[in-house]
């Protein structure tokens, strides 16, 4: 499934990159880098899955992961990556409301 991603490689300057996966399951991801990464590296990737996967609205969702396999490129080609899902997290597009706040007048107990 490609899918467009952004990639932060942890213990680096912070910088992130922005590709696209060729390939995503529920186990790992592949991508393309412009830069080389060393296999056993920790990677995070942000992509949303897209209404027509979802069957419902988009979904983000951010996973940490760990790079198992690093594909020596031709020159001038990109650096293909694969890393193993670890852990993961559903991301809100927007704000929840705080829904509590809104009820709380009425839910304080008067004495």
């Amino acid at each position: 499934m490609r899918l467009p991603a952004s990639i932060r490689i942890a213990d680096s300057d912070a910088t992130e990159f922005v590709t696209e996966t060729q390939n995503v399951s529920a186990r790992g991801v592949f991508f393309y880098l412009d830069r080389m990464v060393a296999a056993g590296s920790r990677v995070e990737v942000t992509l949303t899955f897209p209404p027509h996967v979802t069957l419902t609205d988009a979904v983000r969702v951010r996973f940490a992961a760990r790079v198992i396999r690093v594909e020596t490129p031709l020159p001038s080609s990109r650096i293909g990556v694969a890393a193993v899902i670890e852990e993961y997290e559903f991301l809100r597009s927007s704000p929840a409301p705080d829904f509590a706040a809104a009820f709380a007048q009425q839910w304080k107990m008067e004495s």
